[in-house]
């Protein structure tokens, strides 16, 4: 390969916010490892003559019997540049090494370069960027069945089978260096049950936090609005329209289809959206933001391994079109009533990002609720978080604006802590 081309494939791929967030390995050349064991482990299984689970199994009927879709997902391996091609090459390869994804739990690295937290991410990461692959990850019938195969891995991870990564070996999630790195001494744990009391890989992934570790701010103020979620700021938006070509550069945020409901749109027409990012290792239960009363919590089927062309080249997994996805993406919507005329109604929308499989909203229509209460989380993956607040509810948003150009280089927030003060 052309030297100066390689240095340039490397300097991108080092300051991908894929590689910052923990989505993909420091060490591109960890990613093409990763990649070429799991073709051994397709390989493998291929010798052995292991029959594709259900979820696989239909999503190769899918691609069998819609040209369209075999189309979009041939075209999308093809269009994969030659130097990223280090594993799969046809359709039968994804389809397999999809199979060994669903019943294998991410495993602990203890070099920073060399983790690889998000296979899904790094099988799709180069596919899901090609012409091809924006096409398909569009698809309604290929993306249900790709929810399908994620619903599936999470089914598993939520088993005590998928606890063989727990463990306090050097690779393992309860290892010294992991338990540092993700701050394990601030969450619930039982390091004299086996595997510290957690019941499944997932129970570990959105585990609890103490209480002490994340103070809810301004108790007993309403003016003071805090923090769904632990993460970084991407950016706040005010005056936000009613209908906007959410696709286009910059992403701007689009309420009918964020909200997905006429019922309660035109209160937020000219208001506020507040959005963060959640990596891998950020705390994966979300908070109400102030006092009030939910109202209609749901999922919202959508999209999952979709980026805006805008966006461009992005070899993060996706990261970069984080306002995109806020309106095409599985999502929560959580809406919550103060008593406060001023505040109105606040939306709190969990957003999934690739991996992500399983929303889960904890509370009930016309359930009270207190600002700090828990709402929900997240299973395995990264996500996006929006608020949005009416219009003339927020006097000022009280995080350092994200001003540097990149929607991944925010300030940090932590859950419960302030944001907002309300007029």
């Amino acid at each position: 390969m052309n030297p100066d081309l390689e240095k340039d494939i490397e300097e991108r791929y080092r300051n991908s916010f894929g590689v910052v967030a923990g989505y993909l390995p420091e060490n591109r050349a960890a990613l093409d490892e990763w990649q070429l064991g799991l073709m051994q482990q397709v390989a493998d299984e291929r010798e052995k003559g292991t029959e594709l689970r259900l979820s696989v199994k239909n999503l190769q009927d899918l691609i069998d019997s819609d040209g369209i879709v075999r189309m979009y997902v041939t075209e999308m391996i093809d269009q994969v540049r030659p130097e990223h091609k280090k594993g799969i090459h046809t359709i039968p390869d994804l389809l397999q090494a999809l199979n060994v994804i669903t019943k294998t739990a991410p495993e602990y690295r203890r070099n920073p370069r060399d983790r690889n937290f998000f296979p899904m991410s790094s099988l799709f990461v180069y596919m899901m960027m090609t012409p091809a692959g924006e096409a398909a990850f569009r698809n309604e019938d290929f993306n249900d069945a790709i929810r399908d195969i994620l619903k599936d891995w999470c089914d598993f991870l939520d088993r005590p089978e998928s606890r063989t990564v727990l463990t306090e070996d050097e690779n393992g999630w309860l290892s010294q260096a992991a338990r540092e790195q993700n701050k394990l001494y601030e969450f619930v744990t039982d390091p004299d049950e086996p595997y510290w009391g957690f019941r499944s890989y997932n129970d570990y992934f959105h585990r609890q936090i103490k209480d002490e570790f994340r103070p809810v701010a301004g108790l007993g103020d309403p003016k003071v609005v805090v923090s769904a979620n632990d993460g970084t700021l991407v950016r706040y938006v005010r005056g936000v329209k009613r209908s906007d070509n959410f696709w286009i550069k910059g992403q701007p945020y689009s309420l009918v289809n964020m909200l997905d409901s006429d019922d309660y749109t035109d209160r937020f027409i000219g208001g506020d959206v507040f959005q963060s990012f959640l990596s891998g290792a950020d705390y994966h239960r979300w908070r109400a933001p102030i006092d009030g009363i939910v109202r209609m919590p749901r999922v919202v089927e959508g999209l999952m391994f979709s980026n805006a062309e805008t966006a461009g080249w992005d070899t993060t997994a996706g990261t970069k079109s984080q306002c995109y996805q806020a309106s095409v993406n599985t999502r929560g919507l959580v809406f919550i009533e103060s008593k406060d005329p001023k505040m109105g109604m606040v939306c709190v929308i969990p957003i999934g990002i690739t991996e992500i499989s399983s929303i889960t909203i904890s509370v009930k229509d016309g359930q009270p609720v207190e600002k700090g209460q828990e709402l929900g989380y997240f299973s395995y993956g990264g996500s996006s978080m929006c608020l949005v607040f009416q219009p003339g509810a927020i006097d000022h948003f009280t995080v350092p604006q994200n001003t540097g150009g990149d929607d991944n280089a925010g300030a940090p927030i932590f859950v419960n802590s302030q944001i907002a003060l309300a007029r």
